[in-house]
């Protein structure tokens, strides 16, 4: 397709004013996972969609339309990732599906998630 543009290092494609990212963890810039600390992979999993989203010439979360959102353990993350969301987009409510899983890619992940932006013209 011509008229699609991936940032292969960084997870996402653009088509037209549509950036989909895909599936963010909690891992930090090294790539390691600290599988007992829940709280801090939710704020690196938020850290890491925000630097797919401006790598691809979007503002950040601001511009999220769409998220989808992957859990091992949901009572333990649910709540931390309810708090983020309205911590980096008060007033803004994308559309969301929270997801309960048994694992993830890596056994580690505590948490994935993945959105659709939209280009600002």
């Amino acid at each position: 397709m011509s008229s699609l543009s991936y940032i292969n290092e960084k997870g996402a494609f653009v088509l037209g004013n549509i950036v989909k990212c895909s599936g963010q963890g909690g891992w930090d810039q090294t790539g390691a996972l600290d599988a007992d600390n829940i709280p801090g992979q939710v704020d690196l999993a938020f850290q890491n969609v925000d630097r797919v989203l401006q790598a691809a010439g979007l503002r950040g979360w601001e511009d999220v339309y769409s998220i989808r959102s992957y859990h091992v353990n949901i009572d333990s993350s649910f709540d931390l990732t309810v708090k983020k969301l309205k911590e980096r987009i008060p007033g803004h409510r994308p559309i969301w599906t929270a997801i309960a899983v048994p694992q993830l890619a890596f056994s580690a992940m505590r948490i994935e998630i993945e959105v659709e932006a939209i280009k600002q013209t």
